[in-house]
């Protein structure tokens, strides 16, 4: 259902409809006194948390173009609110919108500590990097009140299960402490998503994210506490934020990153219509080169979901873009591949925060 009063701090003030219910609901405001303004300004939405009791905690991917088996995510749905994010559309098997709905009300998994710490007990586990989380972001604002993320952490180091850290929000330096004692072991890498050093982009496109400028302090202590760092320059939109890929690894490589990727934007299902309002309603002088340089990239359409061409896109646009990135990345050292994490001191946590060694 959409509203014509704008959701004040949000990515989006839309809720369209979700694609597995059959029927939708529309505001009818001809019916409105012209002089009657309730109905259009604007309005707070506040955001609801409601208790995951999921008892399965690991997920598992075959993707072939991404570079994780198994994530864990914490929280379904995220309050950052960006945008552009092709997990919205996981809200919907929920019985919620991809939109609004989305950064308004989350899922909290309470147990997951205790879930995770149950996987690695498993005898089946043959231990390999986890990623968390490959969804929603792990460092969300809903994680300064749940700590959810830092009880995995706990379960992780106890465990010595290497874990891969994927966030856009400088939180994660509240858990510092945990992630340089894993480092120490080489048991994690934290990717920092960086998609502008504007701080009015960001605003818009990620409204409850981190700065810009916060983002670049997180890289530079992590990498001063020891922590290995690869910056996701994610998504890049081509036309909007495309030209600030030099300015972003030069950035990056001074506050110590290992190295950099990038993806191209992805807009599944409901996101495109998200998308492409945001653009017409913050950037109208830009959304006609934006939508057409999107399309151009994905063969004259918004989005592209085929495996191989969906993470970096075809055509001339793209191919810039890649021939751009690799350029800088080399320049400024960034070209590592992948930072290898160790699985080999990997040990079962025990039911009451106690170790244990495996017998075979």
């Amino acid at each position: 259902m959409e509203s014509a009063r704008k959701a004040v701090g949000r990515g989006t003030n839309e809720n369209p409809t979700n694609r597995f219910e059959r029927l939708s609901v529309a505001r009818d405001l001809e019916h409105l006194d012209p002089s009657d303004t309730e109905e259009f300004t604007p309005r707070k939405v506040p955001t609801e948390y409601f208790a995951d009791v999921t008892q399965s905690l690991i997920t598992k991917n075959d993707s072939p173009d991404i570079p994780f088996t198994y994530s864990l995510n914490p929280y379904r749905g995220c309050a950052h609110g960006c945008s552009y994010c092709y997990a919205r559309p996981y809200h919907e098997f929920l019985g919620f919108s991809s939109g609004l709905d989305f950064e308004t009300k989350i899922m909290v998994k309470r147990d997951a500590p205790h879930l995770f710490r149950n996987f690695l007990r498993k005898p089946i586990w043959k231990s390999e990097v986890i990623a968390m989380s490959g969804v929603t972001d792990c460092y969300q604002p809903a994680e300064r009140e749940f700590e959810v993320t830092r009880g995995c952490l706990e379960v992780a180091l106890e465990a010595r299960q290497p874990l891969g850290i994927i966030t856009k929000n400088a939180l994660v330096l509240r858990d510092i402490d945990l992630i340089a004692e894993m480092a120490a072991h080489n048991l994690i890498c934290v990717n920092l998503s960086i998609t502008s050093l504007d701080q009015k982009l960001t605003r818009l496109m990620e409204p409850r994210t981190s700065s810009p400028a916060a983002r670049l302090t997180a890289v530079e202590q992590l990498t001063t506490a020891g922590v290995p760092v690869n910056v996701m320059v994610a998504p890049i939109v081509p036309g909007l934020n495309d030209t600030e890929i030099p300015a972003i690894l030069e950035a990056v490589a001074k506050r110590g990153a290992l190295s950099a990727g990038y993806t191209l934007l992805r807009l599944p299902h409901a996101v495109k219509e998200i998308f492409v309002t945001w653009l017409d309603e913050h950037l109208p002088e830009h959304a006609e080169r934006v939508r057409s340089r999107i399309e151009a990239c994905r063969g004259g359409k918004l989005t592209d979901s085929r495996w191989g061409s969906r993470m970096r896109g075809e055509g001339v646009i793209a191919t810039t873009i890649a021939k751009t990135f690799s350029l800088f990345q080399r320049r400024y050292g960034l070209e590592q591949r992948r930072i290898a994490l160790d699985t080999s001191h990997f040990r079962g946590p025990g039911e009451n925060g106690k170790s244990q060694l495996r017998m075979f």
